[in-house]
């Protein structure tokens, strides 16, 4: 069965000034129930992570500011957000939930978050709609406990996942691969341990080629065990902040193609939303919807798994 993490708190409410699509975490869901993609079954509430979860990733420092709520103007202005307790608390369980989906992946191939792919987060600071670090707390916390040994990150977020490259800089059980927009944000790029640029506008086909032909080769010579992707739609050309030019279809052909390398070598993979911001929040929901279903269909399909075979 596909579990996917989804909760209420994934709702938070943030205001109008900001450009963030908060109401897409009800969308998703709610499409993905009433075209009969999925039911109520395939959800799980997730757990919140405690503090020596978060101190595994999170600097004492920062993550007493957060806490206590005392971070400065200057400090908080990067993330974006208005920082209140509930952004917090949000984002603690938004980071377990890529965690257990981790878990549920190792049983069932793969687990979704309807949130999550806060890549922006680092050790000691929060910066562009993130918080705490999801896939980087998950990660940690699988490798403290002896339940992952080598894993792979495939950010495919229009914006390079520079909370990432910074906190896993010297952990070479972490491999992290990201391939984003040149001309973006962050202006100022970390280094991930492969980042792929592409320039202003590149559509499908380029985007699609230099995916297949990296993404089997990072396979094969990483052997990870586990993989994190984070299946951004701000790719599209219709967003805002993007700058790329893929299609809905040159979307969801990317997905497949991640999932379907998964598979074949047999690799759990948990998924994490990321951004999305065009103008039109159907565009959206429905690429990531696109995410759902593809998943759904390469995964649990008797159907598709029968002709495959």
């Amino acid at each position: 069965m596909l579990k996917i993490a989804y909760s209420d708190i994934f709702r938070y409410s943030v205001p109008d000034k900001h450009r963030f699509p908060m109401q897409k975490y009800t969308m998703i869901p709610e499409r993905l129930l009433r075209e009969g993609t999925i039911t109520t079954d395939n959800f799980f509430a997730p757990k919140r992570l405690s503090e020596d979860e978060i101190l595994t990733t999170h600097t004492a420092e920062y993550w007493h500011k957060l806490k206590t709520q005392t971070l400065t103007r200057k400090e908080a202005r990067p993330i974006g957000f208005e920082m209140t307790p509930e952004l917090v608390d949000r984002g603690r369980h938004i980071a377990h939930a890529t965690y257990e989906c981790a878990r549920f992946a190792q049983q069932y191939g793969v687990a979704m978050n309807v949130a999550g792919g806060t890549h922006h987060a680092f050790a000691d600071h929060g910066e562009g709609f993130c918080v705490l670090n999801d896939v980087c707390i998950a990660s940690n916390l699988l490798l403290n406990r002896g339940q992952a040994k080598k894993i792979l990150i495939v950010d495919l977020d229009v914006h390079q996942g520079n909370g990432n490259a910074s906190i896993m800089a010297d952990e070479p059980r972490v491999f992290v691969f990201s391939m984003h927009g040149a001309k973006n944000y962050p202006f100022r790029k970390e280094v991930s341990d492969l980042d792929i640029e592409f320039a202003n506008d590149t559509g499908d086909e380029d985007y699609l080629q230099v995916l297949h032909e990296t993404l089997p080769r990072l396979i094969r010579d990483v052997a990870p065990d586990m993989i994190f992707y984070q299946s951004a739609v701000d790719v599209l050309a219709t967003d805002k902040l993007g700058k790329l030019g893929l299609t809905q279809a040159g979307c969801m052909a990317r997905d497949e193609y991640v999932l379907r390398q998964a598979k074949a070598a047999n690799i759990p993979v948990a998924i994490v939303m990321g951004g999305g911001y065009s103008e039109d929040i159907e565009d959206v929901v429905e690429a990531h919807c696109n995410t759902f279903r593809i998943a759904q269909q390469i995964y649990f399909d008797k159907t598709t798994q029968h002709n495959e075979a």
